[in-house]
C-alpha cells in the first residue's frame, strides 16, 4: 500500500502545481511493481476529480475557443488511438511522441528565456493540436497538449483551467469505454478509494505551492515538466 500512496501524494502533488504530468508520474512509480491494467483505471479514479475541482477553481480563465476544440480532438483522437492500439507498434509511437514533446519543450524553454514578442505560427499551433488530441486519445498523456496549450494562453492560471477542462472530457469518455471494456470494475473502485485522501493533500500542497510561487517560476516548471514527460515517455517506449 506504501508504494501507492507515495504515487498518489507525489502525482497530485505535481497536479496541483503544473495542471498536468501525474499520469505519468503514477504510472512510472508503480509500474515497476503494478500491472498497467490496474493502474490506469486506478490513476483515472484519482485524476478525474482533480480534474474538475482545478478546472472549477480556475473558472474565470476558462476560454470556450481554447478548450473546446481540444476536447473535440481528444475525442477524436480515441478513434485512430483503437486503430493504433489495435494494430500498431505503440511503442514506436511513444517513442515518435517522446522525442516531438522534448522538442517542442526545449523550443517553449528557449522561448521564455529569451521572449519574443508574437504569437507562434498557425500552422504549428493546428499541428500541435492534432498531435496532442492523438496522443491523448491514445495514451491518456497531456504532455504535448500542455504544449499547446501553454502556447495560447497567458498565464498559469489559464493554462491550468483549460488543460484540466480539457481532461474532465477526456475522463468521462475514457470512464466509459473502460467500464464497457470491464476495465473499470467495483474491486477497482474500492482499490482507489483509500487512496482519496493522499490524492487531495497531494492536489492542494500542489495548488497552494503554485500560489506561492511567481508566474515565470510556474511557467518554468511547467516546461521543465513537460520535457522530463517527454523523456519518460522515450524510456518507457524502450
Amino acid at each position: 500500500m506504501l508504494p501507492w500512496i507515495i504515487a498518489a501524494l507525489c502525482a497530485y502533488f505535481v497536479k496541483g502545481l503544473c495542471g498536468f504530468a501525474n499520469t505519468l508520474v503514477f504510472t512510472t512509480i508503480l509500474s515497476f511493481s503494478t500491472s498497467n491494467a490496474l493502474i490506469s483505471p486506478i490513476d483515472l479514479l484519482l485524476g478525474f476529480p482533480t480534474n474538475a475541482i482545478l478546472a472549477w477553481h480556475e473558472r474565470a480563465s476558462l476560454d470556450r475557443r481554447v478548450w473546446l476544440p481540444l476536447a473535440a480532438l481528444v475525442v477524436a483522437g480515441s478513434i485512430p488511438g483503437a486503430i493504433f492500439l489495435k494494430n500498431a507498434d505503440t511503442n514506436a509511437v511513444k517513442a515518435v511522441f517522446g522525442v516531438v514533446i522534448v522538442a517542442v519543450g526545449l523550443e517553449m524553454l528557449l522561448r521564455e528565456l529569451r521572449p519574443r514578442h508574437g504569437r507562434g505560427s498557425g500552422l504549428i499551433l493546428t499541428l500541435i493540436g492534432l498531435l496532442s488530441g492523438l496522443l491523448c486519445g491514445l495514451y491518456g498523456v497531456g504532455a504535448l497538449l500542455s504544449a499547446y496549450i501553454g502556447r495560447v494562453t497567458r498565464d498559469s492560471h489559464a493554462f491550468k483551467a483549460n488543460m484540466c477542462m480539457v481532461f474532465v472530457v477526456e475522463n468521462a469518455l475514457r470512464a466509459g469505454m473502460y467500464a464497457a471494456l470491464g476495465i473499470l470494475t467495483a474491486d477497482v473502485v474500492r482499490s482507489a478509494l483509500p487512496l482519496f485522501p493522499f490524492m487531495l493533500a497531494g492536489l492542494l500542497l500542489g495548488m497552494r505551492s503554485g500560489s506561492l510561487l511567481n508566474e515565470r517560476t510556474v511557467r518554468r516548471l511547467v516546461i521543465v515538466a513537460l520535457i522530463i514527460s517527454g523523456a519518460a515517455l522515450i524510456v518507457n517506449s524502450l
